[in-house]
């Protein structure tokens, strides 16, 4: 990835910009899916490696937004991290949903990466990294604010 990125930065012929994307959510979506869906049809939600692994995250609104302001104000050659949420455990999200949908185990099971690997392919490993990642560049330096900084709230108000 970093040589691509380099590459798209340093191009003469292009105005490059970069912004890398925290774990993007909605509700009832992005990187929650397989959260909601267990939950919804009442199973144990699955978590991968551990309960108190971080994800930073963005809502897909807020992830729009900061594409806006880059393309209005971000000088060519810049690179930003879009992340509103620094990384939340997964645990409290796994949570949020068995809480709003009464799921019938409210407990999580906790699955290997090799096991998320071999039902989602070795892309899914990635999602047991604890993570973090700051957004602080792009408030300051595009005057981003994010507004979907309470995931649990919002998954509490699903319908």
């Amino acid at each position: 990835m970093v040589p691509h990125l380099q590459r798209i930065l340093a191009a003469p012929e292009i105005d490059g910009m970069v912004i890398h994307p925290a774990m993007v959510y909605e509700p009832d979506g992005g990187v929650f899916y397989r959260f909601a869906r267990d939950a919804l049809e009442g199973e144990a939600i699955r978590v991968v490696e551990s309960e108190s692994v971080r994800w930073p995250l963005v809502h897909n609104e807020d992830l729009a937004k900061l594409y806006i302001l880059a393309l209005e104000r971000a000088p060519a050659g810049s690179s930003y991290l879009g992340a509103a949420i620094e990384g939340v455990c997964v645990g409290r999200i796994a949570r949020a949903y068995a809480k709003r949908f009464g799921t019938q185990h409210p407990d999580r099971q906790i699955i290997s990466s090799d096991a998320i690997a071999a039902e989602l392919g070795e892309w899914a490993r990635g999602l047991a990294l604890d993570q973090r990642l700051s957004g602080a560049k792009a408030r300051r330096e595009l005057g981003w604010r994010p507004e979907h900084l309470d995931p649990e709230r919002e998954i509490a108000l699903l319908p």
